[in-house]
């Protein structure tokens, strides 16, 4: 007997879901990570997820996000945890070792914990980069990061 899903990104709603999303902001880039931020908040909202199912902190920057994504995931019982924050390549190897270090932290969180951290961090080249992936000319990473933790979060329940 094949069993229904309890939801369908593809009519934008989930049914019988009662998911808890949260989220942790970086302030670093803050008019980047606000327009990824925004969209994401508000894709969680069309799919049926409750405002006050929903929980945002902000940190000073992206490296904060693995020690926050981490405190979270001890603290609370959230079905999914979204971490934002943007990184625009400089002149010099900070870029870099930052990228490694953040994106190596939120994996090991994801590894260590039983809640999925979803990468919501922009990594560019330049400012308008940023700004087409954050609502520009390619689309915004934020919408797609809601419907990742949605699906995640459903999937860590069908297994519960």
């Amino acid at each position: 007997m094949k069993k229904e899903p309890i939801y369908s990104l593809d009519k934008n709603e989930i049914i019988n879901a009662d998911l808890r999303i949260a989220f942790i902001v970086s302030l670093w880039n803050k008019d980047i990570t606000d327009r990824l931020y925004n969209a994401a908040y508000d894709t969680l909202i069309q799919y049926g997820i409750s405002k006050n199912r929903i929980k945002t902190w902000t940190v000073s920057g992206s490296y904060e996000l693995i020690y926050s994504s981490k405190k979270i995931a001890i603290c609370y019982n959230f079905d999914s945890i979204i971490v934002i924050g943007s990184l625009i390549q400089g002149k010099t190897f900070h870029f870099e070792y930052l990228c490694q270090a953040i994106s190596q932290g939120i994996k090991d969180i994801n590894i260590k914990y039983d809640v999925p951290v979803i990468f919501c961090v922009l990594t560019d080249k330049n400012k308008q980069q940023s700004i087409d992936r954050s609502g520009g000319k390619n689309g915004n990473k934020g919408v797609e990061c809601a419907k990742t933790a949605i699906y995640m979060s459903l999937f860590r329940k069908s297994i519960k």
